[in-house]
């Protein structure tokens, strides 16, 4: 296969609980199955500044719980469903940071030999934990999106928000409903691509057809109904990139 320009740089954000990771780990297998040379990066490991600073002083300041929650073992997490005037300052400037940073990160990830790259959530997922009520958060969000590159698909997977808590019990619904109101409003801003509802094979499929859709045109190298690969979708996607600016 023939190397692109640059790689295909997609992000996969949403609520937790709304199957990321699970449509992640699909999207990987098919890639793979046709030949791509993928990258993963997840954005609290792999972008977040001072992370362990953040983790310490979130677990000592809120006593909330640590770790992932599984249906067998629930957690109380207590960080980003926390709010205060002060709170939102400081996420103001470590999200501010985390920005700069991720611009590094991605720049370094498309000059390396990865065809695709795969970021588990985004500055998206950060940016949804401010309410976007007053006008001074409006125009952080919108410099802030500005000032990171934007992927060449950013997938938002809406859920409900109680199946959600269902699957990954962590935060109280109360706030998973709050927060999917915040994705929804920079789904807007952010030009996201929005995938509804749907069970995890729906969504799967849903995911491939955007992507094909966006660089294959007509030709459909993928069978919907099994997802077998019928024949190599690199050169679709390989013959797009020479399309784009």
């Amino acid at each position: 296969m023939q190397r692109s320009r640059r790689a295909i740089l997609l992000s996969f954000s949403g609520i937790d609980g709304a199957g990321k990771s699970t449509q992640i780990s699909a999207l990987q297998n098919r890639l793979a199955e046709g030949g791509f040379r993928i990258s993963l990066l997840t954005f609290w490991d792999d972008v977040v500044v001072l992370k362990r600073f953040r983790e310490a002083a979130s677990h000592g300041l809120f006593k909330g719980d640590q770790g992932i929650g599984t249906p067998e073992k629930p957690l109380h997490r207590r960080d980003k469903n926390v709010t205060s005037w002060y709170l939102t300052v400081v996420r103001f400037c470590l999200y501010l940071l985390d920005a700069l940073y991720l611009n590094m990160i991605v720049m370094r990830a498309l000059t390396r030999n990865a065809d695709v790259v795969i970021f588990d959530r985004y500055i998206y997922d950060e940016l949804a934990n401010l309410s976007s009520r007053h006008w001074f958060t409006r125009i952080y969000i919108r410099l802030l999106l500005k000032s990171v590159p934007r992927p060449d698909v950013a997938f938002l997977l809406d859920t409900d928000p109680v199946l959600a808590r269902a699957r990954k019990p962590e935060y109280p619904v109360d706030f998973l409903q709050t927060n999917r109101v915040s994705y929804l409003a920079l789904w807007k801003m952010a030009g996201m691509t929005v995938i509804p509802p749907l069970s995890a094979l729906e969504t799967e499929q849903e995911i491939m057809r955007t992507m094909l859709k966006k660089w294959s045109g007509s030709e459909r190298p993928f069978s919907c109904e099994s997802y077998q690969v019928k024949s190599s979708p690199s050169a679709a996607l390989d013959t797009s990139h020479e399309h784009r600016s």
